[in-house]
């Protein structure tokens, strides 16, 4: 049943579909992506090339390093240790550029203003 401010009688917008709409959320989104795609996509290829690596280069990946210390083995910690190092650059990252946005929402939502 339509009604005089929507004669339409579509479902009124939630809070969250209007802060979806603003310019800050967008913004918000879009540093978001801009971080997380490249960083997984780098990730990803990195441990691909490990795999491949124990796959199709057994001997290389057999090498030697120090004792009983192999490449494979190295490269396999090395891994976590990459696992890490963008968990820390994330957090840096987030601090930096997305926590005092998405604080500037909540602001404005907590405010009325959307």
């Amino acid at each position: 049943m339509a009604d005089i401010d929507n004669p339409a009688g579509r479902p009124e917008p939630t809070i969250y579909e209007e802060v979806q709409r603003t310019p800050e959320f967008q913004e918000l989104r879009h540093r978001l992506r801009r971080f997380v795609f490249p960083m997984s996509a780098a990730f990803l290829l990195w441990y691909l090339l490990y795999v491949l690596l124990a796959s199709y280069a057994p001997p290389f990946m057999a090498t030697k390093v120090a004792g009983n210390i192999t490449v494979g083995l190295v490269i396999g910690l090395l891994q976590f240790v990459s696992t890490f190092a963008i968990t820390t650059v994330y957090v840096r990252y987030a601090n930096r550029r997305l926590d005092p946005a998405g604080a500037q929402l909540r602001e404005m939502i907590e405010g009325g203003e959307v």
